[in-house]
């Protein structure tokens, strides 16, 4: 189905039905240039700086985090129902040792104003550039958050991306 090109705005509630369950798919590349896919379940889409800004964390420890830091832009990616499965394969295995993309048999396509790819088969696509980081502070974080989220201390660094284009198929709601 085409993809259409729509306001930053127009799809907030089912970006949020999609982080939470399943989850979103995070594209970055890495220094060679190869895409990345990472399942995220925690970001925010709002206004920052008077622009349309999606927040996504990302632990240092993970290899998004390095592409993220090389890259400086990515795209996030909302999979249909059908496709629901592939959020959990692409939050449990990682792209230093595997090539994701191949395995879960998914297509990377050109963006319109970003270096990472977005998911064809994806239905609603976040194009996005980093304009400021933020590493989390966990002596400002509340001790019960803290103890839950970070038990051994993999702390998340909040790449602040600003939202460049975003396209979606015209029947998302019912897809998803």
């Amino acid at each position: 189905m085409a993809k259409t090109e729509v306001g930053p705005a127009d799809n907030v509630p089912e970006t949020l039905q999609a982080l939470a369950h399943p989850g979103l798919l995070l594209v970055s590349l890495d220094r060679r240039g190869r895409p990345n896919v990472m399942t995220i379940g925690w970001g925010s889409v709002g206004i920052y700086w008077g622009q349309p800004i999606l927040v996504v964390p990302v632990r240092k420890s993970r290899y998004t985090y390095r592409c993220l830091e090389t890259t400086r832009d990515f795209t996030v990616n909302a999979l249909p129902r059908k496709l629901a499965d592939l959020a959990t394969f692409c939050g449990t295995v990682s792209g230093r040792d595997h090539d994701k993309f191949a395995e879960a048999d998914l297509t990377p396509s050109p963006s319109l104003r970003v270096k990472s790819p977005i998911i064809e088969e994806c239905l609603l696509h976040y194009e996005c550039e980093v304009v400021h980081v933020n590493d989390l502070v966990p002596k400002s974080l509340a001790a019960s958050m803290l103890g839950s989220a970070y038990p051994q201390g993999d702390y998340h660094r909040f790449f602040f991306g600003q939202i460049l284009a975003v396209r979606a198929e015209e029947n998302l709601r019912r897809r998803l």
